[in-house]
Formats: C-alpha cells, structure tokens, sequence
C-alpha cells in the first residue's frame, strides 16, 4: 500500500474506552484546527486520506471506536503501512478504570455499545441492577480485548481522574506543533490516594522523602511555590532522589527513541500529589527540557 504523494501534516487516529472522553477529544481536536471524522471505516482510511491530499488538508483526526469492530482488523495493519510509506500517524488511545467507566456510563444512563441488552440502560429502574451490572462489566471487558491491539501502538492518556478541561489541555499539549519528530517526555505528577496513572511507563515512589505537609506555613503551599522548593532543595534525600532519576532516564531515552517509541510518561508520586511529586515534575522537566518536546502533568493540582 502506497500512497501517491507524501501526505504532508498531522494525521490523529483517536480511539480508546467508550465513556473515556473521545467526544471531549475530538471536539478539542477541531478547535485546534483539525479537519475531525468519526467512526471512520478502515477500509475507507486510504481512500480519505489520499482525497485530503487533493483538497490539500493538513491536519487531520479520525475517530474509530468499537462500533466499528467490523474493520478493526484492518485497521492496525493499516497504519504501520501508513507509517513505512512516511505518513506521520499519531494514535491516541484514551483509557479509563472499569469502575471510572461504570460510573459514567450510570450517571449518564446510556448504554454500551456493546451491551446485548440494549433495551435497558444501566441503573435503570425497570431492570434488574445486579444483572445490568454484570452486562455492563462484560461489554467493558470484551471492549478492552477487541482494542487491545490498538492501545498497544498507541499513545495512552489515563481520563479516569481527569476532567474534560484537563482532557482538552493534555491532548492540545500532546499533538501541538512540536509533538512530531522526537520522543515526547511526559512528566506527570500524581497522589497514590487516588491511583496510579494507568498511562505511565515508569512510576517512581517519592513519599519516602521529607514532606512539606507537616509545616503548617508550606501545608497550603504546592511544590510549584518558592518556599516549597527551598524546603525540598535543603533535603540532601531530595537531591539523591531526584539526581538517580534524571541519570536512569539519561541512560535509557536514547534507547526509546532508537525504538521508535513516541512517547514516555514518567509518573512521579507522593501522598498527596501538592508538594514533593510535584517539585520534582518541575525540576525535572526543567533539566530535560533540551531532550525536544517536554510535558508536564500536575494530575491532583490541574483538577483543582
């Protein structure tokens, strides 16, 4: 498979969870300028792209989902063939916990796509709760094994504790101008009170070092504050800590990028997620800021 010409621009294939965000997404996606489709057959990929080559678009986001289960199949294949000819493929996967997942689907009372009884929605009262359950976890089950595939060639962002602000801000940083080329190096921070992100490819456990949380003039302070650094910078463990970090991953991206990797998140967390998770986010996305293209993810604090 071949294209005729190079496809010039950005081409975004989201895809993920029902119930993950992928409205939210691709409404954020238009607003940056991108020409959106959604539920876009496979079979049909090559043909479209090669029509937006015509009329010239340069940016470009598809939407696939399990409603097209039919054509998934094809669909992977087809974009390593996308990517060997030289088209600059980003697939963004939106992921979400079964129990984030099940919430939503109860608040919004919709069913799943996949749900066999599509008659009564979950939670519904004129259904049995336990049995709708059950339907509910099955089809979020069965979801996951049909996109396995797909998540595995794919940029993963975690939206079980995100708001769609956060969502729209993440995605507008993950495939700006300067995602192409280069790995991307997402520094996150996060709170293991309320979950490690399922995104994260390195996760590094920072509660053993001094917390600020128990001087009361830092308590209400984030690790993004002066006085906070200054605490934390004091702190020869803070130093050790931070200082074996930054020399694993200098030793490692190399390696990553060698592998065509396009992405890497390393989730940073403390008890809370305000003050030490998050000053080492900041210093070492500073340190790391000449590796290309840098993200930093404040998970607790962006939801404030």
């Amino acid at each position: 498979m071949i294209l005729d010409t190079e496809l010039q621009g950005d081409v975004v294939l989201l895809t993920g969870m029902s119930g993950a965000g992928k409205s939210v997404a691709m409404h954020a996606l238009e607003d940056a300028g991108y020409f959106c489709v959604e539920n876009l057959p496979a079979e049909l990929l090559l043909d479209f792209l090669k029509l937006e080559q015509q009329r010239g678009e340069r940016r470009v986001a598809i939407a696939v989902d399990v409603r097209s289960s039919g054509s998934l199949p094809l669909l992977l294949p087809l974009i390593k063939d996308l990517r060997s000819a030289g088209v600059a493929v980003r697939s963004v996967f939106l992921d979400a916990s079964n129990e984030a997942l099940m919430r939503r689907f109860s608040e919004t009372r919709r069913p799943h796509p996949l749900r066999e009884d599509r008659d009564t929605n979950f939670g519904a009262l004129d259904g049995d709760a336990e049995d709708s359950h059950r339907l509910l976890l099955d089809a979020i089950k069965l979801e996951r094994e049909l996109l396995g595939g797909l998540k595995a060639e794919s940029t993963i962002i975690d939206t079980s504790q995100l708001r769609p602000a956060q969502l729209r801000a993440w995605l507008a940083d993950l495939v700006g101008p300067n995602a192409g080329g280069k790995l991307t190096l997402v520094f996150e921070s996060f709170a293991f009170k309320h979950g490690v992100p399922s995104d994260a490819d390195f996760v590094f456990d920072v509660r053993v070092l001094p917390n600020p949380y128990y001087d009361r003039e830092l308590r209400p302070l984030t690790g993004r504050d002066a006085p906070v650094a200054a605490y934390l910078a004091a702190q020869p463990e803070v130093g050790l800590m931070m200082g074996q970090i930054a020399g694993f991953l200098s030793r490692w991206l190399p390696n990553f990028a060698a592998d065509q990797r396009s992405y890497l998140t390393v989730a940073i967390g403390c008890t809370g997620g305000q003050h030490r998770s998050v000053y080492l986010v900041e210093m070492l996305a500073r340190q790391f800021g000449h590796h290309g293209h840098v993200l930093k993810r404040h998970r607790e604090l962006d939801a404030r």
